[in-house]
């Protein structure tokens, strides 16, 4: 039977990429689209779905129906001469399977027989009979496998290249990407689900075919052996047996697609580590990532234990009733590890050369010293070595999962920031420090839950990057263009407060605005000379 969990995410990624299939159409300016339903979304989320909408891009099928019959249009557009073939193939060997299946039943009976009424005449003739059908058999169940398989082929070529012509046409890549959150992993569902379902739906044709024909058949010899009494008796058992099967099997639907949540979750929680591993180490974020992805791992956990013990139960009332086929899957966890480095009250490189990770040396010899509570502004023409120089910096602010308080003290956890003694009244302060205040009521609170790398806008995310800065209190701090996305008059009221805190900075930047907040230069000019110097009303300020 074809799993819907795997129709399900297909049909998901169609709404998004093929919307016009879903719409009622008499006319170009008469479609039909039915409103995006959900809650109440930010400002910029509401703007998206503005873009949506006008764009037709918010379109929903009308019907389940409707989403298998593209996907099964999808995939038979152009089924002509091999793919028939292939059809009439696996139809053909069904049948003389069904055929070969019940030979083999009178076969045996025979031999039995011969064996009960010790007839070795007539053993050895059904048994040379067996060992003579055995290889046409085999045969029969090979082509039929061979035909199978290349029919769940040819159905993987025609849809994948259908989904792609529409993946890569008109920007749909950027705008499921960018515009509509919906698809949160258009990889796995263009690659692995793909393949499922043609399998499902090539494994429907034959799972259906085969108990059909064995039904008609096996009723047809037995009602032609020992009446229609016996025959009508099986029929219905077997009806009322399979009704009553189907109710019990019911939540297995429900719990599969759950168990396809937390698997998609699983993934997505290391595929997250592993694209931000940069960012995370500069947080020293190891055992906050641990943590997410054991309480993600242990959901899933939790869950297939649930499944496997429903299904022990079903299984047992199946095995008294029908024949019932369970399939589990195991999945493994590699945590990582980390190391804290604590410092001193001052940095200082003593004859340190500055190089690239691919052997360049920018600066021979680098040799300066700054005290905890002076600023230093680095400034310099690009790809003169001023962020090679802190290489730890992650590139931009990384958002974790969970809710928006975790933004604000992440790599801590709540039981860290009940530690701490901080109230959530003083993590409000600091983003009204920031000027993100508004975000709390915007967004529904602290425990508010959302993809938040696609919900903040650049400058909120370096403003909530600043507002951890202010929660963390670090005795220096390293920043790399992290107010770029910020206007100048919020910019000069974080490193006024980032001063008063006790907070001392090393600044990456090229904005002229910042050099009053900072109290020594250094420049390097992208010859492997620097200079670092006390900041005067004499001093030439370098910048934009």
């Amino acid at each position: 039977m074809v799993d819907r969990v795997f129709i399900a995410r297909i049909c998901r990624i169609l709404k998004i990429m093929v919307p016009r299939t879903f719409c009622k159409e008499k006319g170009h300016g008469n479609q039909k689209r039915l409103p995006v339903t959900g809650e109440k979304q930010a400002s910029r989320s509401s703007s998206r779905r503005r873009i949506l909408e006008t764009t037709g891009w918010s379109a929903l099928p009308h019907s389940w129906e409707g989403c298998e019959q593209i996907l099964l249009e999808a995939i038979s557009n152009h089924m002509k001469n091999k793919k028939t073939g292939y059809l009439l193939l696996i139809a053909v060997m069904l049948v003389v399977r069904t055929y070969c299946d019940i030979w083999m039943i009178q076969n045996g009976t025979v031999i039995e027989s011969a064996i009960i009424g010790r007839s070795r005449k007539d053993f050895k003739k059904y048994l040379f009979n067996f060992i003579a059908a055995m290889p046409a058999i085999s045969l029969v169940n090979n082509f039929l496998k061979y035909g199978l398989n290349e029919l769940k082929l040819c159905f993987r070529v025609r849809l994948t290249k259908y989904l792609y012509e529409e993946y890569l046409k008109a920007y749909t890549y950027y705008k499921m990407g960018n515009l509509d959150n919906r698809i949160a992993n258009p990889d796995q569902l263009l690659t692995q689900d793909v393949e499922k379902f043609c399998n499902s739906v090539v494994d429907l044709y034959s799972n259906l075919s085969k108990p059909f024909l064995d039904i008609v058949l096996y009723i047809f010899k037995l009602t032609s052996a020992i009446g229609a009494q016996g025959p009508a008796s099986m029929m219905a058992y077997l009806i009322v047996s399979g009704f009553f099967l189907t109710r019990l099997r019911r939540p297995i639907g429900k719990m599969t697609i759950i168990e396809q949540k937390y698997e998609g979750e699983y993934r997505y929680v290391n595929s997250r580590l592993i694209t931000n591993s940069e960012e995370i180490a500069f947080y020293n974020g190891n055992l906050r990532e641990k943590q997410t992805i054991h309480k993600t791992f242990r959901k899933l956990v939790e869950h297939l234990h649930n499944f496997i013990l429903f299904r022990f139960s079903m299984g047992f009332i199946d095995t008294i009733i029908a024949k019932y086929v369970d399939r589990t899957q195991a999945s493994a966890l590699i945590p990582g590890s980390g190391e804290i480095i604590n410092t001193d009250n001052l940095i200082k490189f003593d004859h340190v050369p500055l190089v690239t990770p691919n052997g360049d040396v920018l600066i021979q010899d680098l040799n300066f010293e700054v005290r905890s509570g002076a600023n230093v502004l680095i400034c310099g023409p690009n790809g003169c070595g001023k962020s090679s120089l802190f290489r730890v910096l992650g590139e931009r602010p990384y958002m974790t999962l969970g809710t928006l308080r975790d933004q604000v003290i992440y790599p801590d956890t709540l039981e860290d920031q009940r530690k701490k003694g901080i109230s959530d009244q003083v993590l409000k302060e600091y983003l009204d420090n920031v000027q993100l205040g508004q975000i709390l009521e915007r967004e529904g609170g602290w425990d508010s839950v959302q993809d938040w790398m696609d919900v903040l806008s650049g400058g909120e995310k370096q403003r909530m990057a600043m507002a951890r800065l202010f929660y963390h209190k670090p005795q220096f701090a390293i920043l790399d263009e992290c107010t770029s996305a910020v206007s100048v008059d919020v910019e000069g009221y974080i490193y006024s407060h980032c001063r008063k805190v006790g907070i001392t900075l090393f600044t990456v930047s090229h904005r002229k605005s910042l050099w009053k907040h900072h109290d020594f230069y250094l420049h390097m000019d992208g010859r492997g000379n620097y200079e670092f110097k006390k900041i005067t009303e004499d001093t030439v300020e370098f910048g934009s």
